[in-house]
């Protein structure tokens, strides 16, 4: 996730390009609140997947599938940032000093702000690494990999995204240090304490490859505009392509193949289901390719759309912080509108939600998520506009 928007705003300031990065960045802010909310509070989101095809709709589907756009924009942005930052200021010392400053500060949010965001469990007994840190981790071994060439960068976040997929053919011991090390590759859980619960959902060395890309990536993002938008698309067609070869071949690249459904339709949804976590590559591809093809389409684009989801790209860790506290008490509202006591709320993983019989469809969620962007749209207008306008004071700028 691209939570810098220091780094976004000084850029802007030192040279003259579009706002591109912004609105591509404030466009998956929106998209990631309506996964948020159905995590939250749909009826089936604490029983099943809804990727799964055996269980989900169609429209449940792309609700979830929409939303895996978010975090590879995020991860990807936040390499090219660095990137420019470089750039602009030429100054190792102090690019270094940033990322490193901003990594910490973002893992300590993590796993204090957000998750107690999520959860609402003061005891913290389930505690999830996810993009956040993700991108934390990412900052401090990028900060290590400055004086290398931004192309060998990239080269080495490249070759993260194809090849990380081999660990899987790795047995994995019930205990013991290769268990541990396999975490920073694959999605896996350790208790921390009794009866306390660690996942680790996003491993950070895929996610450092996306961010590694990113990086290498940065001097697309640097070229002249005229320039941008013909690169943008070009790439993004070619990731489309090679994804489109991969997926229908059902080569290498993902763990699960795509296959034949009960009807036409979802055997397309199980040819473009493809693995999150950890991010495989056919999914770098087929959501990176996506999130090139948007930026060739709204760069140089001005106008009233662009400025409004502006604001939220100018703001992402704010939003991202309180988002979670905007969204989880509507849980609250909801079980007990639905005649639940609070001896039956569960938290952790649970979300505060009652084991079953909560929960409400999938057209409300739509409607609570529209709600939630509406009422961020002020704060986040006005939290960019203080920020601007007090650059002198210094915390402001680690949210």
């Amino acid at each position: 996730m691209n939570l810098t928007s220091e780094l976004i705003r000084e850029i802007s300031s030192s040279m003259k390009r579009n706002n591109s990065i912004d609105v591509m960045r404030g466009l998956v802010m929106i998209i990631m609140a309506l996964d948020h909310v159905r995590d939250l509070l749909h009826t089936t989101s604490l029983t099943q997947s809804p990727t799964d095809l055996t269980t989900t709709t169609p429209a449940l589907f792309f609700t979830r599938w929409v939303t895996y756009l978010c975090a590879p924009t995020f991860v990807f942005l936040s390499g090219v940032s660095a990137f420019l930052s470089m750039n602009i200021r030429n100054d190792l010392a102090a690019t270094r000093r940033f990322l490193l400053t901003r990594g910490i500060w973002l893992i300590v949010l993590e796993f204090s702000v957000v998750n107690f965001g999520m959860w609402f469990d003061p005891h913290f007994d389930f505690l999830i690494a996810e993009v956040i840190a993700a991108i934390g981790v990412g900052f401090l071994i990028l900060s290590i990999l400055l004086t290398l060439p931004p192309r060998t960068i990239g080269l080495i976040g490249g070759m993260i995204v194809v090849l990380h997929g081999l660990i899987a053919l790795i047995p994995v011991p019930e205990n013991g240090l290769v268990k541990g090390l396999i975490a920073l590759f694959a999605p896996m859980a350790f208790p921390y304490a009794t009866g306390k619960l660690f996942l680790v959902a996003y491993p950070p060395v895929p996610w450092l490859g996306i961010m590694l890309l990113g990086y290498g990536a940065g001097h697309y993002f640097a070229s002249a505009e005229k320039q941008q938008r013909p690169i943008f698309l070009k790439i993004g067609l070619l990731s489309l392509g090679v994804f489109t070869f991969l997926r229908a071949a059902n080569l290498y690249g993902d763990p699960v193949n795509w296959s034949a459904q009960k009807n036409l339709l979802y055997t397309c949804l199980s040819f473009v289901n493809v693995t999150k976590y950890p991010p495989s590559l056919q999914f770098c591809l087929l959501f990176l390719g996506i999130m090139f093809l948007i930026l060739s389409g709204v760069q140089g684009l001005k106008n009233n759309w662009t400025a409004i989801v502006s604001v939220y790209g100018k703001t992402p860790l704010f939003y991202f912080l309180v988002h979670w506290y905007l969204i989880h008490p509507l849980v609250f509202v909801m079980v007990f509108r639905q005649g639940f006591k609070s001896s039956d709320l569960v938290f952790g993983s649970n979300f505060g939600r009652p084991k079953t019989g909560s929960g409400v469809e999938l057209w409300a969620i739509y409607a609570i998520w529209v709600f939630i962007v509406l009422l961020m749209y002020p704060l986040c207008r006005w939290y960019g506009t203080y920020k601007e306008r007090h650059k002198e004071q210094t915390w402001l700028r680690y949210i």
